[in-house]
Formats: C-alpha cells, sequence, structure tokens
C-alpha cells in the first residue's frame, strides 16, 4: 500500500513539473512586451527547477501534499493574476497586536501561520 501511494504520488510531481514547463512554454506577460515575456519564462522554469531540486529527496508525505499544494496555489495564482511572481502579502512587522502579555514570539508565530500556502518556500529560496 504504502509503495502504490508513493508511485502515485510521484505521478502527481511529475505530472505538476510538466504542467510548469507546459505553462512557461505558452506564457505571455501581461504588458505584451517581447523582453518581459522572455524575462518571465525564465523565472518560472528557475524557480520550478530550483524547487523541485531542492524537495526532490522529501520521504514524508504530508510535506509531499503542503509542497504540491503550494505548487497549484502558485500555478493558479499565477494564470488568474497573470503575473509569475508571488503575490506578497502586506502584514507590516508588529502589525499583530499582542494581547495581554503574549510576547514577540508569539506575534513571529502568529504572522508564520498567517502566510499564505503559496509562499511558504519562497522566502526559504529567494
Amino acid at each position: 500500500m504504502d509503495l502504490k501511494m508513493t508511485t502515485a504520488t510521484r505521478q502527481e510531481v511529475l505530472g505538476l513539473y510538466r504542467k510548469i514547463f507546459r505553462l512557461a512554454r505558452k506564457w505571455q506577460a501581461a504588458s505584451g512586451q517581447m523582453e518581459d515575456t522572455i524575462k518571465e519564462k525564465q523565472y518560472i522554469l528557475s524557480e520550478a527547477r530550483t524547487l523541485f531540486q531542492k524537495n526532490k529527496n522529501l520521504t514524508d508525505i504530508n510535506l509531499i501534499k503542503q509542497c504540491m499544494d503550494e505548487c497549484t496555489a502558485r500555478i493558479e495564482i499565477g494564470l488568474h493574476y497573470h503575473i509569475p511572481y508571488p503575490r506578497p502579502i502586506h502584514l507590516p512587522p508588529m502589525s499583530l497586536t499582542p494581547l495581554q502579555g503574549r510576547g514577540f514570539r508569539t506575534q513571529e508565530k502568529l504572522r508564520k501561520f498567517s502566510k499564505p500556502v503559496y509562499l511558504k518556500s519562497h522566502d526559504e529560496v529567494s
């Protein structure tokens, strides 16, 4: 059972990888400028290679699923907004107000949990 799950998961991951490369091949920049299109295609390909290479040795099914969810979210957001770059969140530092004695560590923890799924690996790679 575990081997089948690994094989199915592997096929899903490879399918996502192929989907990203097809997306990059067909990508057109929102500006319509050829140099922007080339730059964005290169970004899509390099980001995909970097993240897939970084996570190629993961064995925990839950971590793999999280990475797949992030990948899917970034694809959908990129297609929707016509921007290949991750959309930043606007959460200024120290914007979470302390609730009676909560310290800096708690605020950092809340900030970490408030980060959207599509930005989980962006800070690690960039």
